[in-house]
């Protein structure tokens, strides 16, 4: 494999911009055996696809080599997401429900109701079941019984937080409100039996690290690190990185790297008046209208789909509420598949009519720019004091406002009846997120030589060993969260 460049740096062959593809050579390359290999994936002819990307040929270019290799990793990583059994599936639902059986499965599954493949004509089932049956199979969220909802105990909700935003905004004039200054303890440990662990090897790696962000985000320091002191990307890298090398003496013992962070998040509340909104600026000039294969795909289903939903609508604002309401309305959470193993996440999103954060928000992006209004990617980390995970959302852009925050996956959290609680996230953001990335696939710094864990995203880190890949289920993180008060 070249050591050049990542999966995720490369531009598509058909692209005339020099945008990163943020997906793997597997979803993008023309060479004929990839492409039969992924027909044959689709088929769920597994082992025949990983026996003709094997075969010697001596003709292929180092391009075509590349692609077959990084094929190969990809159904790796496909069959580390369909690794469950039907037996693995009960033993994770008895945790919730006690009396589930095989048949039971068995059953769901012959409703759709279970998420799994067919792997060389075995059932594999995905490692996060029983998680979405729990979303979409009447029975089994019926025998769980209702859970309490996340924070309900706690005191503080993310209503409650929206709802002070909401009076906050109409006490003041700035669209800054409720400051947080958070501290967070980032681990990453590589067990001592991680592949390529021996003496004199050289591990690699990146750590995600918060943007200065004008007034979202800022006072962003570094409190302490270990192993030594990082290299620290420059503010406004896309995805923005702390950086450790260690090279292994002589005993081979599991290596830990750290950072402690400390930044403060504000809530953004501008008022969206729509008959203060404009067109698109005839100057406009900071893309994000186009396509960008495979992720922002305008298949001639979903531009057909954004003509009906926007309809003769010219607000650019209004459309853009069209969209996202559409979205709300007929695409479902669920708990995704590892990002680096779904070939095009619009396509996906608008295809299925379901995905997580990063999948929907990538569907808002693509139908607004098929509407003509520019959109781009933003992602990091929900801060949340009841609960942390990561996570993804974005911007549109209107003017005379700019860049506008939305987070389509949060809509399925704020019912209410309150317009501004119900509508908050098309156009404002809370005060719990960390933003390290401001697009996706974009080059690690310095650059990684081998194909990321996660071509796109940036959240969890990368690790290398004397310039191979270690995947995320090789090493482990630990995180640590601290607020200097809850708003």
């Amino acid at each position: 494999m070249s050591v050049l460049m990542g999966a995720s740096q490369r531009v598509h062959a058909k692209s005339s911009t020099t945008e990163p593809t943020a997906a793997s050579m597997a979803w993008t390359s023309n060479d004929p055996k990839v492409v039969q290999a992924r027909q044959w994936l689709k088929d769920g002819k597994f082992a025949e696809a990983e026996k003709l990307l094997n075969e010697p040929d001596p003709s292929a270019d180092a391009t075509a080599q590349e692609a077959r290799l990084e094929t190969l990793e990809v159904i790796k990583r496909i069959r580390w997401d369909y690794h469950y059994s039907a037996q693995d599936v009960v033993d994770a639902m008895k945790r919730h429900v006690p009396n589930v059986t095989l048949d039971m499965v068995e059953q769901w599954r012959k409703q759709g109701q279970v998420q799994y493949r067919m792997i060389d004509g075995q059932i594999a089932y995905f490692r996060r079941e029983p998680a979405n049956m729990f979303r979409f199979c009447g029975e089994a969220k019926t025998l769980r019984g209702e859970e309490p909802k996340a924070g309900e105990s706690d005191g503080w909700t993310l209503i409650k937080h929206l709802q002070n935003i909401v009076q906050a905004a109409d006490k003041g004039d700035s669209p800054y409100l409720l400051p947080v200054t958070h501290t967070l303890k980032f681990t990453i440990t590589v067990p001592a039996d991680a592949e390529g662990m021996k003496p004199g090897a050289l591990v690699r790696v990146w750590l995600p690290y918060p943007q200065e962000y004008g007034h979202r985000q800022y006072n962003v320091k570094l409190i302490s690190s270990s192993p030594g002191q990082p290299e620290i990307a420059p503010n406004g890298t896309p995805q923005r990185t702390a950086y450790f090398e260690h090279r292994i003496g002589k005993e081979v013992k599991p290596l830990v790297f750290e950072q402690v962070v400390q930044f403060t998040s504000a809530a953004y509340y501008p008022d969206l008046d729509p008959a203060k909104a404009l067109p698109l600026p005839a100057d406009y000039h900071d893309g994000n209208l186009g396509e960008r294969l495979p992720h922002i795909k305008f298949t001639p289903e979903l531009k057909k789909q954004v003509a009906e939903i926007v309809g003769s609508e010219t607000n650019p604002l209004i459309k853009a509420q069209k969209i996202y309401y559409w979205i709300c309305a007929n695409v479902a959470y669920y708990a995704e598949e590892e990002y680096c193993t779904i070939p095009s996440f619009s396509e996906a999103a608008f295809t299925h009519r379901k995905g997580d954060c990063g999948v929907q928000a990538t569907l808002f992006i693509t139908m607004c720019r098929a509407a003509g209004i520019p959109a781009r990617w933003q992602s990091g980390w929900e801060t949340k004091p009841v609960g942390w995970d990561f996570h993804d959302w974005g911007e549109f852009y209107v003017a005379p406002w700019g860049w506008l925050p939305f987070d389509q996956s949060y809509s399925r959290q704020t019912a209410s009846e309150e317009p501004k609680i119900r509508d908050f996230y098309i156009g404002h953001i809370d005060s719990y997120r960390m933003i390290v990335n401001t697009d996706w696939g974009a080059a690690l710094v310095p650059p990684k030589h081998s194909m990321r864990s996660e071509p796109a995203d940036f959240q969890r880190g990368e690790v290398e060993i004397d310039g191979k890949n270690l995947y995320f289920d090789q090493w482990d993180f630990d995180v640590e969260w601290n607020w200097e008060k809850q708003r």
